[in-house]
């Protein structure tokens, strides 16, 4: 189901009037939960610094190792041999991250069926001490996952350069000038954000 994001439309037209042809050009955002979060984690993993068509392909080559083409159990990530996962694309580094991910699963320190239930802070708390997992994956999760709607993601090359376009900037805001920027367009920051990714769209 599309999660209606009427209301934060309403607010952030209001709360900033120049997003209001940014909205009326690029339409409702494509953000809703999701239900797989050992997936959508590897997924996050598989995607850092890459672009959204490298990640594809290396992703869809990652699940082809395994039966039926389907992310699998924590159990056959840890079986699978490293060089196969190195030879779908991934680096020494992604792999080791994907892997103690399927750690911290069996060894239930990270929970999925607990996640939703999490306040923000605590998916973070939860999440990054997995190898891999930084600052910018957790808020890609909170956003993309959990469909969390006031995530700034501070850390975001992309949002950092929407918003240095959006607000006229001379050059790149750094962390504390974006959150002072989209105090307005709380708390629908998420929302706000996805905007600034469609700002850099040709």
């Amino acid at each position: 189901m599309p999660t209606d994001w009427t209301p934060a439309l309403i607010h952030l037209r209001s709360a900033d009037p120049r997003l209001a042809a940014v909205i009326e050009r690029h339409g409702h955002p494509t953000i809703a939960p999701r239900k797989d979060p050992v997936q959508s984690l590897a997924r996050a993993i598989v995607s850092q610094q890459l672009s959204g068509k490298a990640a594809d392909t290396i992703w869809g080559r990652v699940v082809a190792l395994f039966p039926g083409g389907k992310f699998p159990k924590p159990e056959a990530i840890l079986a699978i041999e490293d060089a196969k996962l190195r030879a779908a694309g991934l680096s020494g580094a992604k792999t080791a991250a994907i892997k103690d991910l399927a750690q911290h699963v069996i060894d239930k320190k990270v929970v999925p069926a607990k996640i939703a239930k999490l306040g923000d802070e605590e998916v973070a708390a939860m999440l990054l001490p997995v190898r891999g997992i930084g600052p910018w994956s957790v808020d890609m999760f909170l956003m993309f996952f959990l469909a969390r709607p006031d995530v700034l993601p501070v850390g975001d090359l992309g949002i950092r350069k929407g918003m240095q376009l959006h607000f006229g900037l001379r050059k790149l805001p750094e962390a504390d000038r974006m959150i002072k920027l989209a105090a307005p367009w709380r708390p629908y920051r998420t929302i706000a954000s996805w905007y600034m990714w469609r700002l850099l769209e040709p």
